[in-house]
């Protein structure tokens, strides 16, 4: 089986998928931006692709993130192109991430290829992000709409090439219109449960030199980036009074400066920095020397964090899952998170974790307290969350064998030129 992986900045979600077809022999290549040179990252053929065109000036705002996609797709075809014409190469299946737009004219290049795009999210004004936030209202919400529906193009444009799709959530894939929903597979990408488990032993050093174990109190927050999307500003806000409730707590924080979601913050200022600048006037300086920011950190630094956490908290919009949840339940660590869609789909309250309403900061705090004060609690949920983990979500024993499992369905599909 000849096997073409598409996503600008790969492996992304097929760090697991890719390389195991490839140790199964077959024919795996990948076309990404990521890199500038071919070469092989365990047994998979790396081609690069480069945007040559920039984005028109003066384009009608609504059209700017349609054809940044078209411009990726481009690219992306004029990659595949040289590879067809060069080698002839012909795949049986391209498997693709759709988010950038890269492989809207691939079924132009190759009619019979079947074709599985991993549908992460349709835009909605309904029951998401969108407008979810009552704090950050749109500038123009009554284009929004129509600002999200062009945004959707793209989706729309992918729909008419696609054989089947994966979704790595129950949440994620219902926001798809009922023309997915035939085809859609809900197969998460998958956890290490071997790697991310328990660790009695476990240690964090501080930047200050000072090492913190599973003998502290510690309170754990983690965002990819420190943002509104993630909750970071419900969670600030609560500092003050978490801190006062619980004067040996430890609050370690990870995350970045930078946007992965939502709109940017003021120009020349990080949404890490003013609502550190909002709550520090509440926080008197013994207890803020208690909350520790630790930027982005290492695979291995921050599987010790949440092996050391007693609470660990996670906030979300009605938006994609993180994996860091999961990776946090499949360690045991005890879960106080949002009750939003995503979050409800894993965790039951009382069972494998302790949900509140997003924007309640007190009732967070309170859930949090009922957590710490209470380690035969902790135990149970712990060894409850990671049973849920590595029952549902374990990467050798689930995840991956329905991944390969949907691979040989799309396979086994008839080439797409016959079905048009």
């Amino acid at each position: 089986m000849k096997i073409l992986f598409i996503h600008q900045n790969f492996p992304g979600q097929f760090k697991h998928l890719a390389p195991e077809l490839a140790a199964r022999g077959y024919d795996v290549r990948c076309i990404t931006l990521r890199v500038t040179e071919p070469g092989n990252w365990k047994g998979v053929q790396i081609y690069p692709y480069g945007i040559k065109r920039k984005p028109s000036q003066g384009l009608h705002p609504w059209l700017v993130d349609f054809e940044t996609k078209v411009l990726r797709a481009e690219a992306c075809f004029a990659a595949a192109r040289n590879l067809r014409d060069q080698e002839g190469y012909v795949p049986d299946v391209i498997v693709a991430h759709p988010g950038w737009g890269e492989p809207m004219f691939l079924r132009d290049l190759w009619p019979t290829a079947r074709i599985g795009l991993y549908s992460e999210l349709y835009y909605s004004l309904n029951d998401q992000d969108t407008d979810f936030d009552p704090e950050f209202p749109k500038a123009n919400a009554d284009t929004d709409s129509i600002r999200l529906r062009l945004k959707n193009l793209n989706n729309m444009m992918h729909r008419q090439s696609v054989d089947l799709c994966i979704s790595p959530t129950r949440f994620q894939a219902s926001t798809f219109p009922e023309e997915y929903q035939g085809i859609i597979s809900v197969i998460h990408d998958g956890i290490d449960t071997e790697v991310v488990r328990p660790n009695p032993d476990a240690q964090l050093t501080l930047p200050d030199g000072s090492v913190l174990s599973r003998e502290d109190e510690v309170i754990t927050f983690v965002n990819r980036n420190l943002e509104p999307y993630r909750g970071y500003h419900v969670f600030m806000r609560a500092l003050p009074e978490l801190l006062k409730r619980r004067p040996k707590a430890q609050v370690v924080i990870v995350g970045g400066d930078e946007v992965s979601y939502g709109s940017a913050p003021p120009k020349g200022q990080t949404w890490k920095q003013i609502y550190i600048d909002e709550v520090r006037g509440q926080i008197p300086t013994p207890n803020w020397e208690r909350v520790h920011f630790l930027g982005k950190v290492p695979y291995d630094q921050f599987l010790s964090m949440l092996q050391i956490s007693r609470a660990h908290v996670y906030l979300t919009y009605p938006f994609v899952l993180s994996w860091s949840l999961l990776e946090a339940m499949a360690i045991g660590a005890p879960i106080v998170a949002s009750d939003t869609a995503p979050v409800a789909e894993v965790i039951t309250h009382g069972e494998t974790g302790r949900l509140f309403p997003f924007f309640e900061k007190e009732q967070m705090v309170d859930e949090i307290c009922t957590v710490l004060e209470d380690p035969e609690m902790r135990a149970q949920m712990g060894k409850a969350s990671r049973e849920f983990a590595v029952t549902h979500y374990d990467l050798q024993t689930q995840c991956l064998p329905e991944q390969l499992a949907w691979i040989d369905k799309l396979h086994a599909m008839p080439p797409g030129a016959l079905r048009s």
